[in-house]
């Protein structure tokens, strides 16, 4: 009941490999493998050995949905807010590189905010992107 009330609240719970694997293994290029993945009613966001892919359901049935990815090369920073002591939940946001070409003069960025619940330990997450954007932008500079 927990983790169906955290997704009405717009908070992402965990959900285990061979479930993501069964349920979006449509999505994974040949030899990509799931490590890891959460979910809300109706979005989740799966992360592999390669990418972070994010299913969003639309529309009133949830039957048309949208996959976009996110290449885990081309993130190059994190950002974490942990929960505070009223209804904050907590945050992970993703800083990543958009453009084909990572050392391109005129790189692209964006961003995207996962919301987590306020009991989810975020941190072991939060470290192992970190330690992906930094090795990502000590690749992409040298």
């Amino acid at each position: 009941m927990a983790g169906f009330l955290n997704g009405l609240l717009g908070n992402f719970s965990e959900v285990s490999v061979d479930e993501l694997t069964r349920q979006y293994g449509i999505y994974l290029m040949p030899s990509e493998k799931v490590t890891t993945g959460f979910k809300l009613v109706r979005d989740t966001f799966v992360v592999t050995d390669e990418r972070i892919i994010l299913i969003d359901h639309q529309g009133v049935t949830g039957k048309k949905t949208r996959i976009a990815s996110i290449d885990l090369e081309s993130i190059y920073d994190v950002t974490m807010e942990t929960a505070g002591t009223g209804f904050d939940d907590s945050e992970l946001t993703i800083h990543y590189i958009t453009s084909p070409y990572y050392k391109a003069n005129d790189a692209k960025t964006a961003a995207y905010k996962f919301e987590f619940g306020k009991k989810f330990n975020l941190q072991p997450f939060y470290v192992a992107i970190l330690t992906l954007a930094t090795q990502n932008r000590k690749r992409i500079n040298a």
